[in-house]
């Protein structure tokens, strides 16, 4: 991967994959999510994401909206718990056009009261919608159940009545406090010269004050394993258990991604969906996620089931968790499972926009981007050693949360 790198002046780095295609990437990374939030600011990173697109001192809302569309183009953002990202696809002659756009929305946004107003409607209405779908509200209830009292675990959208009394002046502390430009990535995926890329990052995000982070995210350590049981009117009984696990720097991390992908990964021959629905027929989904934050990490088993499979569902992931961490893996089977997640950064990659996003989180976390043959190496020095000792630290029942829908 022949990227360059550049940092401005104020500390906002830039990275560049130059690629033939008539179509380009590009798009801000900053280092702040909802885990950043004060007390009082429960939603406010994911508020902000909406509210950046409202107006500028240049740009009404519609303005914003049509800049890139006008030419075929997109701009999108979304919040995480530890970043929030502006990104856009267009087509490569317009990629100063989207430049200063992402500029002029991030760093010029002027916050009017009309338009806050509405939109604080808006994600009430996108609040509501997750508490329809339990499938998803789960997700957001367990990391709050492990987490708990901790801006990590809880969820991103924040709440109604936090959200209806925040004001510009809120706004504009959230963003002085937390968009470092020493923790800023600008990425991009295109057909432009780098020196033209660089000259481009110098005219549009150059200028823009020096603002270092001097706060450093308070320190996660205070886990203990906790079942939930909340009563809700669904058809079907939905559960999450898992664990906490390694971080994004810890050297564990690709082993236990590769130990995930084979429980409960997108492939419909993952372990769990094997046993759970293609042997059985006690469930259609069952996934298993691993997230890795900066200073912790979160494992987790989500399957829906009919009530009275519920209870025949558990004993069975027990006992795959159990067969993990008593058995060795066979070396065939280790073989075919670095096989299947490699193939699968693989074809993802060849997502330009995915991979601009992937190589920009990169890059913010390691100051680098490793090419498909070091990942590769990664993955294949993996040994059974590391998967059981992996699953006997991660899939130890007596250490894992459990939140059940029923």
């Amino acid at each position: 991967m022949d990227y360059e790198s550049y940092t401005l002046e104020n500390g906002i780095r830039i990275i560049h994959l130059p690629l033939k295609s008539p179509v380009g990437h590009c798009g801000l990374i900053i280092n702040a999510g909802s885990r950043d939030e004060d007390e009082h600011e429960h939603g406010m990173a994911h508020f902000i994401e909406h509210a950046i697109f409202k107006g500028t001192k240049k740009r009404k809302a519609y303005h914003i909206l049509s800049r890139l569309e006008d030419v075929g183009g997109e701009i999108n953002a979304y919040t995480s718990k530890e970043e929030t990202t502006i990104h856009t696809s267009f087509l490569k002659d317009d990629y100063e056009r989207a430049m200063e756009l992402i500029s002029d929305i991030t760093f010029n946004s002027i916050f009017p009261a009309k338009e806050l107003t509405r939109e604080k409607e808006v994600i009430i209405e996108e609040i509501n919608s997750y508490k329809d779908d339990p499938a998803e509200l789960i997700f957001d209830d367990f990391e709050e159940l492990i987490f708990r009292n901790q801006a990590l675990g809880k969820n991103i959208l924040g709440n109604p009545k936090d959200l209806r009394r925040f004001t510009k002046k809120d706004i504009e502390s959230f963003i002085s406090k937390n968009y470092n430009t020493n923790e800023m990535v600008f990425c991009s995926v295109g057909d432009i010269s780098f020196t033209k890329l660089k000259k481009l990052a110098n005219k549009y995000f150059g200028q823009i004050e020096a603002n270092p982070r001097i706060n450093q995210r308070a320190k996660i350590d205070n886990y203990i394993p906790e079942t939930k049981i909340i009563k809700k009117n669904t058809h079907q009984t939905h559960c999450i258990i898992g664990n906490i696990a390694y971080n994004a720097h810890d050297k564990k991390k690709v082993a236990m991604i590769l130990l995930d992908n084979m429980l409960g990964g997108p492939g419909l021959n993952s372990r769990l969906s094997l046993l759970l629905r293609e042997k059985y027929g006690y469930a259609y989904h069952v996934e298993s996620n691993y997230s890795a934050y900066s200073d912790t990490g979160v494992f987790s088993i989500y399957f829906g089931t009919d009530k009275e499979n519920f209870n025949k569902c558990i004993k069975l992931i027990k006992k795959e968790f159990e067969s993990l961490r008593t058995k060795k893996l066979g070396i065939v089977q280790l073989r075919k499972a670095k096989r299947q997640l490699f193939g699968q950064i693989a074809i993802s990659s060849e997502n330009n926009a995915n991979l601009m996003l992937s190589m920009g989180k990169s890059f913010m976390l390691f100051n680098k981007v490793d090419e498909l043959n070091v990942i590769k190496e990664k993955i294949e020095n993996i040994t059974v050693e590391d998967i059981q000792e992996i699953a006997n630290e991660v899939l130890d029942i007596e250490k894992m949360s459990m939140l059940v829908y029923q």
